[in-house]
């Protein structure tokens, strides 16, 4: 019996599921391992960490490991491809693929068929295929200028916007939000704070903005619905670019920051279709990891 990994390494979590030819044994997760984000050190233990763990529940070892699958932001660099190809050849012995996130969760949404996924976690990207196996990208160029629609983005955007209120002379419910996620009494802290080097974890505030606005903040419902358009607007970049004679588009959405608010969903669908009102959108949030199995499964990314 073969053995394969799948591995989503992510800004915030890493998630690594065992299978053998047809079925998943084991799925565990661990920190975050974006080495252009955390670093080396970070993405190691990671990695390590969510492979063994993986490994353990299967009852299986790491010897057995015939190929792994790993899907990363920046990937496509050879950088730092190669940075995570030998992290994890420390511990396995088998066969290593090494490929960008977006080619995961587009190959977990649709296979080897036409479509576009747009991702939205820790940082945003938009990626498509068309029937003619032609490929486009959109975003995903970095959280100091772009990412647009992120985890970090929500969170940048939420502490712009309060400091937008306080210059009109308004408060906002989101000071409260950022100052208790960030332990900070005064404005004045808050500027400390989000200017500081290195510059703070944004993406960690999402979570608190995304429970304000299911709570009614108008500021946080705000911050969210420009996301849900930034993320459309993505997506219809890669339309225009190489879906512009296909009519019925699939779209699939991937990541937590779609997979955890329902505003966004809806205002990432509703500016979609009234641009592409024939674009068919995936209502389930997809798993990339799914699809660094399958690929592990191939041995390559099309057949």
């Amino acid at each position: 019996m073969a053995i394969f990994l799948g591995i989503d390494g992510g800004g915030t979590k890493t998630t690594c599921v065992v299978g053998d030819e047809t079925l998943v044994l084991a799925t565990a997760t661990a920190g975050g391992s974006n080495v252009i984000r955390l670093g080396e050190e970070q993405a190691r233990r990671a990695l390590h960490e969510s492979i063994q763990q993986a490994c353990r529940m299967a009852n299986i070892t790491l010897e057995q490991v015939h190929r792994v699958c790993v899907g990363m932001a920046g990937a496509a660099r050879p950088q730092i491809g190669e940075i995570a190809r030998r992290i994890l050849a420390e511990i396995l012995s088998g066969e290593i693929l090494v490929v960008g996130d977006m080619v995961i969760a587009l190959d977990a949404a649709f296979g080897k068929g036409p479509g576009i996924v747009a991702i939205a976690g820790t940082g945003s990207i938009a990626y498509g295929r068309n029937s003619q196996g032609g490929t486009a990208r959109a975003g995903g160029w970095g959280f100091a200028v772009s990412d647009e629609g992120s985890g970090h983005w929500i969170g940048r955007s939420a502490v712009s916007a309060i400091l937008r209120a306080h210059d009109e002379g308004m408060g906002s419910g989101l000071f409260k939000v950022v100052s208790k996620a960030w332990n900070l009494s005064t404005l004045g802290d808050l500027v400390r704070a989000a200017n500081a080097t290195p510059p703070p974890d944004f993406a960690n505030l999402c979570s608190e903005i995304m429970a304000a606005a299911d709570s009614g903040d108008i500021s946080a419902r705000t911050v969210l619905t420009q996301a849900g358009a930034e993320l459309a607007a993505l997506a219809k970049i890669v339309i225009a670019r190489i879906f512009e004679n296909e009519l019925n588009v699939r779209v699939a959405m991937a990541g937590g920051v779609f997979r955890n608010s329902a505003l966004v969903r809806q205002v990432f669908y509703n500016s979609l279709r009234s641009e592409f009102p024939h674009a068919a959108v995936v209502p389930t949030v997809i798993e990339p990891v799914k699809g660094a199995l399958e690929i592990a499964r191939r041995g390559h990314l099309s057949s």
